[in-house]
């Protein structure tokens, strides 16, 4: 495995203890029209100054009839749930009320179950000095850590580019890492929003575990896979679960947004693997351990075979001009093609300029495209290097190509990820290209090129 240098991994400031990474599946290395402030396509996660982590400490149950829309608006205006509302004149509901209104008035962390309209039960969170909290999801506001919006198929998602309707929660998930050795990362569902709460309403599933404490899941569900034998190029994928609010493991619902859990699975837990991916409904991201990243390849090793396969002067075999793979830089604009540009015949991985015969059809001209060469019909599509470095199992090569969106990599992390199903839609999972998130073939997910010359 290629070892990359310390500089590459390290943040501005001396020596700091680096977590790991969360890398947005979908995108060749940045966002289509750049990576901005805290929306970006990768997130590192390092050792905070101060400790910012919490943990359960004290349980309120609060018994409260409906609130009367003055108190509601009084309520809202202090960013506390309007379910916690007593009656003015019950003075045990007010004071268990109390009681949950110092929650919020002290700027404690809490978990609020709505399990009916006359009750709520309310965990309050504390402090905790052993662990770092990094939240991710779909809010621009400051609890947000990492902002992350739909991944759109093909890789031209981004700003200006809005989904109608995100199935990515606000406050999706939060990930809490030991501040000492080995550091663990553990990810868990939803993520505290700006008053500190976390709130599961009437409809969410959500249930009282045997030992006493509550738990439940959000809306369209936080999934995680931990692949088995890590990320590796001998990795294999792992079981698709879904991680509760306090960050158990259950096998997978009905359907994504179903009230009814799955079974609680005891022997596997929320700890984060190298290599393991987590589901937003909407986005994939994949988790790499600093250890992991140490052992991937580079920008500047994928820079180094890009510029040493067009050293090799790879040539179009009917036009006979010399090829060469665009910059990492023009790889990720899918919209720029280059003279140079590379392109394949997918049905048989056939390298060519790009040419104007063997159509086969007039509304798709690339479509169906007959090879000059072995005569073999499928689509004919340019070329470009996968420049994210994190998809990596290997160093090997760029000697494959995804199908049918014409990303090439490695041999193995080509095989790997065509191998990996990743959820789609609310019930669905197929294999996809990491690089641009195009569904793979079903009968050829990727293809070995053939290029006139030898380039290796």
């Amino acid at each position: 495995m290629f070892s990359t240098s310390q500089e590459e991994h390290c943040a501005p400031n001396k020596d700091p203890v680096k977590y790991g990474e969360l890398v947005v599946l979908g995108y060749n290395g940045s966002l289509p029209n750049g990576d901005r402030g805290r929306r970006k396509s990768r997130f590192s996660l390092y050792k905070r100054a101060k400790a910012n982590g919490v943990k359960p400490s004290t349980v309120h149950v609060i018994n409260t009839p409906q609130a009367s829309k003055e108190r509601d608006s009084c309520l809202r205006d202090l960013a506390i749930p309007a379910t916690l509302t007593p009656p003015c004149k019950h003075s045990e509901t007010r004071r268990r009320f109390d009681s949950s209104l110092a929650v919020h008035c002290k700027g404690q962390h809490s978990v609020s179950y709505t399990l009916s309209r006359n009750q709520t039960v309310v965990v309050e969170y504390c402090h905790d000095e052993e662990t770092d909290m990094f939240q991710i999801g779909r809010s621009t506001e400051s609890p947000i850590d990492f902002v992350v919006t739909d991944t759109v198929s093909g890789g031209l998602g981004g700003e200006e580019t809005p989904v109608t309707q995100s199935t990515i929660s606000r406050f999706a998930c939060r990930v809490v890492c030991e501040r000492s050795p080995p550091y663990t990362a553990r990810i868990y569902a939803a993520g505290f929003d700006t008053s500190r709460n976390i709130f599961l309403g009437e409809k969410a599933a959500k249930w009282k575990n045997p030992d006493g404490h509550m738990d439940g899941l959000t809306t369209n569900g936080v999934l995680v896979m931990h692949p088995r034998g890590g990320f590796t190029e001998e990795s294999k994928p792992g079981v698709w679960r879904e991680i509760s609010v306090c960050g158990d493991v259950h096998t997978l619902r009905e359907t994504r947004s179903a009230q009814t859990r799955g079974k609680l699975v005891e022997s596997e837990s929320n700890v984060l693997q190298d290599g393991s991916l987590v589901d937003l409904c909407g986005a994939t991201l994949l988790w790499r351990t600093a250890d992991g990243l140490f052992h991937t390849p580079t920008l500047k090793h994928i820079e180094a075979l890009r510029q040493e396969m067009n050293a090799a002067r790879p040539q179009c075999p009917v036009g006979l001009n010399t090829l060469a793979f665009p910059s990492m830089q023009r790889s990720r604009d899918l919209t720029v093609l280059e003279d140079k540009q590379p392109w394949v015949y997918l049905s048989c991985g056939h390298v060519h300029g790009y040419h104007n015969w063997g159509h086969r059809s007039e509304r798709e001209p690339n479509a169906l495209r007959e090879c000059p060469m072995c005569r073999t019909v499928g689509p004919y599509v340019p070329l470009w290097l996968g420049s994210e470095p994190a998809f990596y199992v290997d160093s090997g090569a760029p000697t494959h190509v995804f199908v049918p969106c014409g990303h090439v990599c490695s041999e193995k992390s080509a095989k790997y990820w065509s191998e990996i199903p990743l959820p789609h839609g609310t019930h669905a999972f197929h294999a996809a290209c990491p690089f641009c998130a195009t569904q793979l073939g079903t009968t050829q997910a990727c293809a070995k090129l053939i290029f006139q010359a030898p380039i290796d």
